[in-house]
């Protein structure tokens, strides 16, 4: 089993910034990608933005130029640098990896923008 433990959500005013991480531990045997999804009340979970083990990355259009998602293998840790925040990037967002024999997901963690 693993567990991802996720930490950085809180409140910032629109134009701000925030830095959520994830880290994964337990019977880990090989990560295959890392990701954040979000879920804002009343809207399907979606994708934020996703990097492989190799470092590929894949971001929502919504977010491109104002999010970059980093990873470090040796820490199984998965980081969201979020710049330039909008009232509607207000959400919970979920952190989830994909390892060798299944998917995991985070408890989520709050990000409000609001002046």
């Amino acid at each position: 089993q693993v567990q991802l433990v996720e930490s950085g959500g809180g409140l910032v005013q629109p134009g701000g910034s925030l830095r959520l991480s994830c880290a994964a531990s337990g019977r880990i045997l090989s990560i295959r990608s890392m990701g954040w999804y979000r879920q804002a009340p009343g809207k399907e979970r979606e994708l934020v933005a996703s990097v492989t083990r190799t470092g590929n990355t894949d971001y929502a259009d919504s977010v491109k130029g104002r999010f970059t998602i980093s990873r470090d293998n040796a820490k199984n840790t998965v980081y969201l640098q979020m710049n330039s925040l909008k009232t509607e990037d207000t959400a919970v967002y979920y952190c989830k990896v994909v390892e060798l024999l299944g998917e995991y997901w985070g408890q989520g963690t709050q990000v409000a923008v609001s002046s």
